[in-house]
């Protein structure tokens, strides 16, 4: 259980469903309800086959190319330490594309989520999930990887469908947002160094 929650806050720090949904607001700018809602499930279906595919295929990666769980285990620590850092700086969150700017044509929305897509389904969030994996695969198939998975996108995938009430994009993040992403980093840190230090040891003891 405990693998779980760690996989799912992790998760929510990476993928960051609040900027997710500012950024569909404004990127579905004069759609109908309709289209909004077939907008957002398909963003979220692309996301899902992205990151599961990295969750279960991400090892067998790694072996092709003979790099040891443990090892990646460490560098993707790393990676996810540096992205916790850049949260807690206010980086990650300040560079999130504008969706004010990403929209110039209604009907052409559907295919302008890409932007939005790319920031869920960002490097840092497939080396999140890849590292996630590859710190429980030894038990056979990533579990709390996946589970991870279905409980960030689900969240995501209401919050979609809340704001695509909105007619209008929202001006920015709001200080709450920036407080929550910034503890999110820690949280980040916090994990990225606790999957850095499993995969040393187990290394050294291997």
């Amino acid at each position: 259980m405990e693998d779980h929650l760690q996989a799912i806050v992790t998760l929510i720090s990476l993928v960051n469903p609040m900027v997710c949904a500012m950024m569909f607001t404004g990127l579905t700018a004069g759609r109908t309800r309709a289209q909004r809602v077939s907008d957002a499930t398909r963003a979220i279906l692309t996301i899902a086959v992205v990151l599961t595919v990295a969750a279960l295929a991400g090892a067998r990666i790694l072996d092709i190319f003979g790099i040891p769980l443990d090892v990646f285990s460490v560098a993707g620590g790393i990676v996810l330490s540096f992205i916790g850092f850049t949260m807690l700086s206010g980086s990650r969150s300040d560079h999130a594309p504008d969706p004010a700017t990403q929209n110039p044509d209604p009907s052409a929305a559907g295919a302008t989520l890409a932007p939005m897509i790319l920031f869920a389904a960002s490097p840092g969030t497939i080396t999140g999930v890849i590292t996630i994996a590859a710190a429980h695969s030894r038990k056979g198939i990533p579990l709390p990887a996946l589970t991870g998975i279905c409980v960030v996108l689900i969240i995501t995938w209401g919050l979609l469908l809340l704001v695509a009430r909105r007619s209008k994009p929202p001006k920015g993040p709001s200080l709450a947002h920036d407080m929550v992403t910034r503890y999110m980093g820690l949280i980040v840190i916090a994990m990225g160094i606790n999957y850095a230090l499993t995969g040393y040891k187990a290394f050294m003891a291997g």
